[in-house]
């Protein structure tokens, strides 16, 4: 049975843009999925890349085109300036990390009700109230927003560490029973594609 490491920002639009088909593929092959938010501007840092606001403009611009054209591509709704753009992604972290620990819910379906919040539906993702109204719809004890925070800060700053060391460096990546890499939401196609053992 394969196993993906699924490192991500929990604001990034490109998770976002994954919807559900990582859980579907997971099905569909029998995989398991452990989910890792991490501090991306440590990744970011410890693998050469750069947060958004210090990236030249003619990169900017074209994150912007791509974002449209990947919305039209998935049918998912999207504002490419959402109201509470950026935010900061910890607390709703601490709650996915507290929420997996706990089990009782749809880690999936939290962590896509975080980045829809942000994506489409114009809410602060910081905020303790979207973080618990999150976990409610995903199964899960709203309080678990209040709970573990120091385990979750550290559980956060670790899978950040765990992705530079292994290789991740974007948002969504994801990392095949440790070492087979996919970067990328648009590569969910050749994750398929491998997991179903013709790549």
């Amino acid at each position: 049975m394969a196993h993906i490491d699924y490192y991500f920002v929990a604001i990034s639009p490109w998770a976002y843009l994954a919807g559900n088909r990582l859980e579907q593929l997971a099905a569909k092959h029998g995989a398991t999925i452990t989910y890792k938010p991490a501090d991306f501007a440590r990744v970011f840092a410890g693998t050469g890349g750069k947060m958004l606001n210090e990236r030249h403009p003619a990169r900017q611009d074209y994150r912007l085109q791509e974002l449209r054209r990947a919305q039209v591509k998935t049918g998912l709704p999207l504002n490419i300036h959402p109201a509470h753009f950026p935010a900061n992604p910890a607390p709703a972290s601490y709650a996915i990390i507290a929420a997996q620990a706990a089990g009782g819910g749809d880690v999936g379906a939290l962590v896509q009700n975080v980045l829809r919040a942000c994506w489409a539906e114009d809410k602060h993702i910081a905020d303790d109230a979207v973080i618990r109204d999150c976990l409610s719809r995903a199964g899960f004890d709203p309080g678990l927003a209040d709970t573990g925070l120091l385990s979750g800060a550290m559980t956060y700053e670790a899978n950040a560490e765990e992705a530079i060391n292994k290789g991740a460096f974007g948002s969504p990546f994801y990392i095949v029973d440790g070492s087979e890499k996919f970067w990328g939401q648009d590569r969910l196609d050749d994750l398929d594609a491998y997991l179903a053992g013709n790549l």
